[in-house]
């Protein structure tokens, strides 16, 4: 349904679905009559259904005309292929992994290198750099923002102040950089991103994850904070990053016997790209992954239960 007449002008046309943190937030962007709706990402196929349902009460008689992703990570496109099913609507991501998906090439989507659950669906087209998502009334401009992803978009609403950043800044940091991980520089493109929202000056910030904010000048300097810790050490960026993959695949399964994740470990390959660049400590990979689900443990991220491990 709309949103109430009596929501703030930044909000009008527009609703927010905060998830927990195995899926991504939606923006559903609500059109004039009779153009239909857009949804902004998807999140993670394992809540496909209750996205589903989610939707269908939002929109009430309006149809769902597109989804829009800001990256093909699992947790921001996994619901794609049951939204084309519920609703017909095309998919529409950004044009540099357009190749990968419509063969959908897991390793190149990320998905087979971090070990992750994805649904596969078929994209439709491409939203570009530059381009402009009109919608409600309302013209949202595309903007790239690499360094998390190298393809990643944001949207931002000029007249109302309204930024769509994904995960490239939150209101506690921005989201792992994954070229980093790959052995391929980020921090700077990380960097050159948070000085063009600055630019931007946006009132009011829809992040991939957590809730809306408004203080942007304290939200990236705490971004930037963090980012000078990770460039002042970069082995630290690399171990977050092996944490972030662990917790996020026993989000997934729930809780996962020890013996079958070490081997879920030994297996991945971008842990096991990030243990070679960590100078492969422990002797294996294995072994290594061992020692990150322990500090997980000892954090209270993860738990023990005899011989499972389990989300916290």
């Amino acid at each position: 349904m709309p949103t109430p007449a009596h929501a703030p002008a930044w909000r009008h046309g527009l609703q927010v679905f905060e998830r927990g943190w195995l899926s991504s937030n939606n923006v559903l962007l609500h059109g004039e009559p009779g153009e239909g709706a857009v949804l902004v990402d998807a999140s993670h196929t394992l809540h496909a259904a209750q996205t589903v349902a989610m939707l269908h009460a939002a929109l009430g008689p309006e149809r769902l005309d597109r989804v829009v992703n800001t990256h093909l990570h699992s947790d921001h496109c996994g619901g794609n292929a049951a939204l084309q099913r519920a609703f017909g609507c095309r998919i529409e991501i950004p044009p540099g992994l357009h190749g990968a998906a419509q063969v959908w090439d897991a390793h190149a989507l990320s998905h087979g290198s971090t070990g992750q659950t994805c649904e596969r669906f078929i994209p439709d087209g491409v939203l570009s750099p530059g381009e402009v998502l009109a919608v409600g009334g309302r013209r949202w401009l595309a903007l790239g923002a690499p360094g998390h992803d190298p393809h990643s978009l944001m949207l931002f609403d000029e007249r109302e102040g309204v930024l769509i950043s994904a995960d490239a800044l939150w209101g506690n940091g921005f989201g792992v950089v994954f070229p980093e991980l790959d052995g391929e520089p980020g921090f700077d493109d990380v960097a050159a991103v948070l000085n063009l929202i600055e630019r931007l000056s946006p009132r009011h910030v829809i992040p991939g994850h957590g809730a809306p904010f408004y203080d942007v000048t304290e939200a990236l300097a705490r971004a930037r904070r963090r980012l000078a810790g990770f460039h002042a050490d970069p082995a630290r960026h690399l171990q977050h990053g092996a944490r972030v993959l662990l917790k996020y695949h026993l989000m997934e399964l729930r809780e996962q016997d020890g013996a079958d994740l070490r081997e879920w470990i030994a297996a991945t390959p971008l842990l096991g790209q990030v243990w070679q660049r960590l100078g492969r400590p422990e002797g294996t990979v294995a072994a290594w992954g061992e020692r990150v689900v322990q500090s997980l443990v000892d954090s209270g991220a993860l738990a023990r239960r005899g011989r499972t491990v389990a989300d916290a």
